[in-house]
């Protein structure tokens, strides 16, 4: 599932081919954990709270060119806990909050499935479920993304191994601020 946001182009109509074709950098952070303290199934923004350096992390992303997306495994929409207007809602939020710095997340892509669910629509085994990498692909063909210029920050070995997979360069966030991590980390 992906949703993106939409911000009116700066170009004419004949300029939006030649743009779509131009290979694009991006960095694909996880949510929970990464972004923001990981608590059990987070869907309301009043449980979210920021991780240190967070904001200034995709703030640097936009500075510096690349694409700031957000990929996250939402396992409680398959289990009942929240619907997916949840996990939009909390995304449209971050966005909000972001604006305060000049900052903002390009697009969102989630997965809403798990094999264990309990709502039948979203149980099974799925390729966007990290560490699979079919939320990575779909962002990169959307915005014709070059997975070797681009970067994929998380905090659980299933991010490394889906930035592996999908042929992103992997950070792993294990604390402190993620600004520092992402400036150290990230070739501008």
């Amino acid at each position: 599932m992906n949703t993106e946001n939409k911000k009116p182009s700066p170009l004419g109509k004949g300029d939006r081919k030649a743009v779509d074709e131009v290979f694009r950098r991006a960095v694909f952070f996880d949510r929970d954990g990464t972004l923001n303290v990981d608590i059990a199934y987070l869907h309301r923004p009043e449980d979210f709270i920021w991780i240190p350096g967070a904001k200034e992390a995709i703030k640097y992303v936009n500075d510096h060119g690349y694409l700031a997306i957000l990929v996250t495994n939402q396992s409680g929409v398959a289990r009942g806990y929240y619907p997916e207007s949840d996990v939009r809602h909390v995304y449209d939020w971050m966005n909000e909050e972001l604006q305060s710095i000049g900052a903002h997340l390009d697009a969102l892509y989630y997965c809403p499935h798990h094999p264990q669910g309990s709502v039948p629509a979203y149980t099974r085994t799925c390729n966007c479920r990290k560490p699979g990498t079919g939320l990575i692909d779909e962002a990169c063909a959307r915005f014709h993304i070059d997975r070797a210029a681009s970067y994929f920050v998380g905090d659980r070995e299933s991010d490394m191994l889906c930035a592996r997979n999908a042929g992103l360069t992997g950070l792993r966030y294990d604390g402190g601020s993620l600004y520092d991590l992402v400036q150290a980390g990230i070739s501008c």
